[in-house]
């Protein structure tokens, strides 16, 4: 236990670190009709959002609706001026309370809004919504209008909203007095001084807000009072929570439409994929072929391009698993016959004491081993083949000169009555190819070769070269026995053997003509091989006939 406990502690920081990474990424983890349900939401989450960023539009609707209760406090302190002021000669003139109650009562009552009449010396003269009774004045408090449905669901949430949403400490409270005087409002200090006044206070019992604009009432630029003119947010709260009403109406259709949005592109991108993803984990697994890789070749859209893709990968995948197989089969096929020989002889040569027969058995197990060491060879070639031709650099490569390069080689190097190269053509094209002129050198050499083993004494081999429209046409011609019937295309499968008569046995692998075959595949062009004849139909010799993508200099 101690031990166990130590080990932990001991453990690298490192370690714990790409441990908590890994549970942080598991944790994170979404799945992609996840991801696209979650960037669709935002989009609309943005949208609803907005009904709770208003500040900017309710301010523009209080600055209105001040401007306005200006003008109205302006007809009304020009209104009593006019009609609620007595002056008698060679006195002051003085508003006259009972005129001013009535008049302001007629004047706005078809607004809806309250004014009071403050006297210059302070105390409140009349008031709007007073009322004059055998008891005193009877304070008058409008009702709100019926509404016989009610507020709605929306409104609900709405109003709800709303007055969670108001911040009403950035305006100050509203409060009245039961005896008021102008010193209760600033703005109407400010109109008793001449100046127009302006306030906003939060309701007190309520999440609406009163607005208040002071005017001074002046009679021949003497001002007399002031008078108050205050409405309620009533109509403003209306507006704002009609946009707050839409703005969430949009909001929750547009949520509908995303979810259903994002499970239509679920079912069309994320599940396809899904599928496509355990199909490959499957191969990969190694279920063999029975794995099938869902079809969606019929959407023309990256879907379905993954799709073929995948398929076209995996088809290709087991035809390089079954050629690796059937090669190892060749390649253990080839490898036993020397080695069969090469045991039988070895076992025999240690019974047999005649020294001629010795001799002639240690011929054979050297030309065995000789065979094994060219097999080896050639089979390394061509098993490093596929590997270097996936990592193919390109570069021109000019076959031209090296047409002449080989046939000049040939030359000095021929023996005596071995067949003659003639190089046919244009000398100044350089017919340039793209590839990798090692390999491209390396099968001109595999088909000189097999053309030279073919070939009579005496004989003549013609290597021709030219353009055919946008590719290099290379041919080469022997005058041997040609090929026999039925074996133009099994000349290029792997250890596939067909020699001249008299020729010893086990000097060639073949794999020449398929590792050149693979060499010029690999550069984008063909080989194929034909019988020549002549004018009575007799087979003169054999063709080869190589076609290369040309590159223009």
């Amino acid at each position: 236990m101690v031990s166990a406990t130590a080990t932990r502690s001991d453990e690298p920081a490192q370690t714990r670190q790409r441990r908590r990474s890994s549970r942080l990424r598991r944790w994170l983890h979404f799945s992609l009709a996840q991801q696209m349900l979650a960037v669709n939401l935002f989009a609309v989450a943005l949208l609803g959002g907005g009904m709770f960023y208003l500040d900017r539009y309710e301010r523009g609707l209080i600055d209105t609706e001040l401007q306005a209760l200006t003008t109205q406090g302006g007809i009304i302190a020009a209104a009593l001026a006019e009609g609620a002021v007595l002056q008698d000669p060679g006195e002051a003139p003085e508003l006259v309370p009972t005129l001013a109650q009535g008049m302001m009562r007629s004047l706005v009552e078809p607004a809806r809004i309250r004014a009071r009449l403050f006297q210059i010396d302070g105390p409140l003269m009349a008031d709007s919504r007073g009322l004059e009774g055998p008891t005193g004045t009877i304070q008058i408090q409008p009702l709100p209008p019926l509404d016989d449905a009610g507020p709605s669901f929306f409104d609900r949430i709405v109003d709800s909203a709303s007055g969670m949403l108001r911040r009403r400490g950035h305006y100050p409270p509203y409060a009245e007095h039961p005896r008021e005087i102008a010193t209760d409002y600033p703005e109407v200090v400010r109109a008793l001084d001449g100046r127009a006044g302006e306030a906003v206070r939060s309701s007190g019992d309520s999440n609406g807000l009163i607005l208040s604009v002071a005017v001074p009432v002046r009679r021949y630029k003497q001002v007399l009072g002031a008078v108050l003119v205050s409405t309620g947010s009533v109509d403003l709260d209306r507006q704002v929570n009609s946009v707050r009403t839409d703005i969430l109406r949009l909001s929750l259709i547009g949520l509908v439409v995303t979810i259903l949005l994002s499970l239509y592109l679920a079912g069309t991108i994320a599940r396809p994929v899904r599928k496509l993803a355990r199909a490959a984990q499957a191969v990969r697994q190694g279920n063999g072929r029975k794995v099938e890789i869902p079809d969606f070749s019929r959407r023309h859209d990256e879907i379905g391009e993954l799709s073929i893709a995948l398929t076209d990968m995996t088809g290709a995948l087991w035809r390089r698993m079954d050629a690796i197989e059937r090669f190892a089969a060749d390649v253990a096929h080839e490898l036993k016959n020397p080695l069969s020989s090469l045991r039988s002889a070895v076992e025999t040569v240690a019974r047999i004491e005649d020294p001629v027969k010795q001799r002639r058995l240690m011929a054979i197990i050297h030309d065995d081993v000789e065979r094994l060491d060219r097999l080896i060879s050639d089979i390394s070639d061509a098993s490093r083949l596929d590997a270097e031709m996936s990592r193919l650099e390109r570069g021109p490569v000019a076959l031209g000169p090296m047409l002449g390069t080989l046939a000049d080689v040939h030359e000095q190097t021929r023996a005596a009555g071995g067949p003659a190269i003639e190089v046919v053509r244009d000398p100044g094209d350089a017919l340039s190819v793209l590839g990798k002129e090692g390999r491209l050198v390396q099968v001109l050499q595999n088909l000189l070769h097999n053309a030279i083993s073919f070939s009579p004494p005496g004989g003549r081999i013609t290597l021709r070269a030219g353009r055919d429209g946008d590719d290099i046409l290379i041919t080469i011609e022997d005058q041997g026995p040609g090929i026999p019937e039925g074996k133009l295309e099994a000349i290029f499968d792997r250890f596939y053997t067909e020699r001249p008569a008299g020729e010893k046995f086990g000097t060639h692998s073949g794999l020449g003509l398929s590792i050149s075959k693979q060499i010029v595949e690999a550069h984008g062009g063909t080989v194929t091989a034909e019988n020549r004849y002549d004018a009575g139909g007799q087979v003169t010799g054999a063709r080869f006939v190589v076609r290369l993508p040309s590159v223009r200099e």
